[in-house]
This record gives C-alpha cells, sequence and structure tokens, in this order.
C-alpha cells in the first residue's frame, strides 16, 4: 500500500488550543484528533509539525496583541504551548507569526503538493495556507482534521478557502487516505 503524495503539515497542534481553559481553546480539538493521527501515520516521514511560540522580545503590532493575550506571556502558559503528541522524531518547526509558511518548512515540503490539518482553521491554518497557495505550491485542506475558534468560523474558513480553487483544495481525511 502507498501513501498520499506530497507532505503533511500539521499546524499548530498544542497544548494551547487544546486546553479548554486558554482563551484560545478550539472546542473540536479532541474531535480531530485521530483524523490527524491517521494522517500522520499515512504520510510517513514526510510530516512536519509547526508550533506558534511567543517571542521573547514582541515588536510592532504583537506588542499590542500581547498586551491583550498577556495570559500567553506568563510562566504557567509554557507547557501550553507544547505539542499534543510527540511528533516522533519528525521536524517541528517553530514560528511566532500566525502563518507557518515560514521558509524552514518550504525548504522541507518543496514544490508540494502539501496536505494540511490542524488549528485553528480560521487563523493559523487560514494564515498558512495563502502564502504556500501564492508561492505556487497545491494546498490540500483536510477539513475534517481542522479545528475552529468556533464552528461557524470553521466552516466560513473552509467556504472562503473553497474559493481558491485550483490552488488550494478543501478535501477531506477519508479522500487523502484514499490514496494511500
Amino acid at each position: 500500500m502507498g501513501s498520499p503524495s506530497g507532505w503533511l503539515v500539521v499546524v499548530d497542534y498544542q497544548e494551547v488550543f487544546r486546553d479548554p481553559t486558554s482563551p484560545w481553546t478550539t472546542p473540536r480539538f479532541d474531535e480531530v484528533r485521530p483524523r490527524i493521527r491517521s494522517l500522520v501515520e499515512a504520510f510517513g516521514e514526510r510530516v512536519v509539525f509547526t508550533r506558534f511560540v511567543v517571542p521573547d522580545e514582541p515588536t510592532g503590532a504583537w506588542a499590542d496583541y500581547y498586551a491583550k493575550y498577556d495570559y500567553f506571556t506568563q510562566a504557567h502558559a509554557i507547557p501550553l504551548f507544547q505539542l499534543s503528541e510527540d511528533p516522533g522524531g519528525r521536524p517541528v518547526v517553530d514560528a511566532p507569526t500566525f502563518g507557518k509558511w515560514v521558509p524552514e518548512v518550504a525548504e522541507l515540503v518543496g514544490g508540494g503538493p502539501v496536505t494540511v490539518a490542524g488549528v485553528a482553521t480560521d487563523c493559523c491554518v487560514l494564515s498558512t495556507v495563502l502564502p504556500a497557495a501564492d508561492a505556487g505550491v497545491l494546498v490540500r485542506v483536510v477539513s475534517d482534521a481542522c479545528a475552529g475558534a468556533s464552528d461557524e468560523a470553521h466552516d466560513d474558513t473552509m467556504r472562503i478557502l473553497g474559493c481558491y480553487a485550483p490552488l488550494v483544495e478543501v478535501t477531506t481525511t477519508a479522500e487523502v487516505l484514499a490514496e494511500a
């Protein structure tokens, strides 16, 4: 049996988005976990995890952002930035930005295609997918392996991403796994 083509990018699969006490919780996080696990298994070694991190010294508008969300600059929040599962030796790319289409990720995945899963659909996933598409990489977003700040935000984002076809394809876990 084969595996899906390209790379899987698992965006910000972190405790800060799973923990129900976090201001950034994504309510359906635990529901997407089995699908993300299935995708990770199917892609094997062609998986990269990203991780949102708070910069030591926020600059520009980020300074205002962390003034509003100072919860995340406190020592109690540090464990929340860990991945929710062991990446199993696969690369983990940290970035202090919403979008994770950073040079390290682009170098790892090459020309694509790229399959994207993770959280939050309406923030970090969206902010990762659009620059990748702008770079000419075919991006597949696995709708049922992403979770948003709310169901409405998730659904709205999927509708918006669907407008970027054929650069961006909205798909499902079953469709991706059927390639394997």
